[in-house]
């Protein structure tokens, strides 16, 4: 198992600081996070363990994988979930508005400015530039939790999880939801088992 280093605390940091920090974290994914909602993980992912260290790479996986399971946008389930996580029912609340509200802003200036130049080569162009990008930047986090995974199971074990689920996914087209549920069940079962025989 890997060693967990210890997190700075957000607790530590006065209210208004972390508020406003909140809300620039969620209003530069808002922002940025072009292509829905898996193109911004890697940008919460970047503002949430690197730039203010409020998770790790393991409570980090572990939240992307629980919101991958329940209904809804990635984005939105994730900023009000570290929201709250690290300030409370005010920062699940400022999480959320700033995450969504910006880009809706957004949406409503410039959506009747694109559709009228939305035949122009130039607009067309800088779309398809960001597609790259997006996949650059997932393929990074990928690699990171492929990474993370073969340090806390064994480099076996880990490219085994990823083939079948891979399989699984592509061949026999099973939703991930349903993958992520039966590896949770697999991985709690034993505690539940060892629990229950005490």
């Amino acid at each position: 198992m890997v060693e967990r280093q210890p997190l700075e605390k957000s607790s530590v940091r006065p209210k208004p600081v972390l508020q406003r920090d909140i809300s620039w974290a969620f209003f530069r994914v808002g922002m940025l996070g072009f292509g829905g909602g898996p193109s911004s993980i890697p940008l919460v992912h970047q503002e949430v363990v690197k730039k203010y260290n409020w998770m790790d790479d393991e409570e980090f996986g572990d939240t992307l994988a629980l919101a991958n399971t329940m209904p809804g946008p990635i984005a939105t389930k994730m900023a009000g979930y570290i929201g709250y996580r690290i300030a409370g029912f005010w920062g699940c609340v400022n999480a959320l508005i700033a995450s969504v509200i910006p880009t809706v802003i957004l949406m409503i200036l410039l959506l009747g400015f694109l559709q009228s130049f939305k035949d122009s080569p130039r607009v067309q162009n800088m779309t398809a530039a960001v597609i790259p990008v997006v996949a650059v930047m997932l393929a990074l986090m990928t690699w990171d939790f492929i990474k993370k995974t073969g340090e806390s199971f064994g480099w076996w074990q880990a490219c085994l999880i990823i083939a079948v689920a891979a399989l699984l996914m592509e061949l026999i087209h099973i939703h991930p939801a349903i993958i992520i549920v039966v590896c949770m069940a697999i991985a709690f079962f034993p505690l539940l088992k060892r629990r229950g025989s005490k």
